[in-house]
């Protein structure tokens, strides 16, 4: 995708879609895309060929909520459905919002949501040892009901019992041909949300979804790789990647290169809930020969791109 047209692929984070868990209304989510879709169409008027991805944890929490209050009254919805669910969601947000602001710019650009199927492997460790919570706190007894029911369950750090499931290394994205040829024809694609559904071949050679959830940042490094994008961007809460976060040592990086990048993580500095799985990303896209990579936050992204902000990361 290299040459005249200059296609990145920029992955949304929880706070772009809500900025205050405490008020995770949909018309606060709705004020939230908006914002965030501003910053992506001023990548657009720069030239860019966009593809977006994004996360979906707080939504994915929200469907397993209803399903826990409603059970007495509706069938429950699996994982793999609800992932599906939340892709077309805030597919359908991140269109409208972004269609408005590129309007607003007056550029006349298409916008598709792609819902995404992720293939892993069932062989994959993260199965033997799930860790990934989801859905709400509950007590013992509340959790031991669930294991009746097929699930794993562990405590949280003294605050409850939720729910666990595996997360998988993502091996291939299932679309990709379709993202390709949207790309192709113009269109600014929106695809992997949450990571896309986690399937897996079956003896047959069918796919079938798996009770699981792909990291979000993996997944959009491998679509970036997979589409020879020529820059991907993980946007986050933070401007900047740092050494010693949260420390009075703390240091912040506006560059580094593949082996700092593998060398800081070996140390340690990124912490596994937050920068660990976006370096990871990052250090597998340069790996699978991607030509750069820069992390910031929304608000940071125009500066960033002029390289007066954010964190570059390249091969040397």
């Amino acid at each position: 995708m290299s040459g005249q047209i200059r296609t990145a692929v920029i992955a949304i984070g929880g706070n772009s879609l809500i900025e205050d868990n405490r008020q995770p209304q949909v018309e606060n989510q709705w004020d939230a895309v908006r914002k965030t879709c501003q910053h992506i169409a001023m990548l657009v008027s720069e030239g860019w060929q966009v593809v977006v991805t994004h996360g979906n944890g707080p939504q994915v929490g929200f469907i397993l909520r209803r399903n826990e209050l409603a059970a007495h009254e509706v069938h429950t919805t699996p994982l793999d459905l609800i992932g599906a669910d939340t892709q077309g969601a805030i597919g359908y947000m991140l269109q409208q919002a972004l269609d408005n602001s590129l309007r607003a710019l007056g550029l006349n650009k298409s916008v598709i949501s792609i819902v995404t199927q992720t293939l892993v492997s069932l062989n994959d460790p993260a199965f033997q040892n799930p860790t990934k919570p989801i859905g709400s706190f509950t007590d013992e007894a509340k959790a031991r009901e669930y294991e009746k029911q097929g699930w794993q369950v562990m405590e949280d750090a003294g605050r409850g019992w939720r729910r666990v499931v595996a997360s998988p290394q993502p091996l291939e994205i299932i679309e990709i041909g379709a993202i390709r040829t949207m790309i192709k024809e113009g269109y600014i694609v929106i695809a992997c949300g949450g990571g896309g559904i986690p399937v897996v071949r079956n003896p047959k050679g069918e796919l079938r979804g798996v009770n699981a959830v792909i990291d979000k940042d993996r997944a959009s490094g491998l679509l970036a790789a997979g589409i020879g994008a020529d820059l991907f961007i993980i946007s986050t809460a933070v401007p900047q990647v740092a050494l010693n976060y949260n420390t009075p040592q703390q240091q912040n990086l506006s560059h580094l290169t593949l082996a700092e990048a593998i060398q800081y993580q070996a140390e340690g500095h990124f912490a596994v809930g937050s920068m660990k799985p976006k370096i990871e990303a990052v250090i597998n896209f340069l790996e699978r020969g991607g030509p750069q990579a820069l992390i910031t936050d929304p608000a940071n992204l125009a500066a960033a791109l002029k390289h007066e902000a954010g964190t570059w990361i390249t091969p040397n």
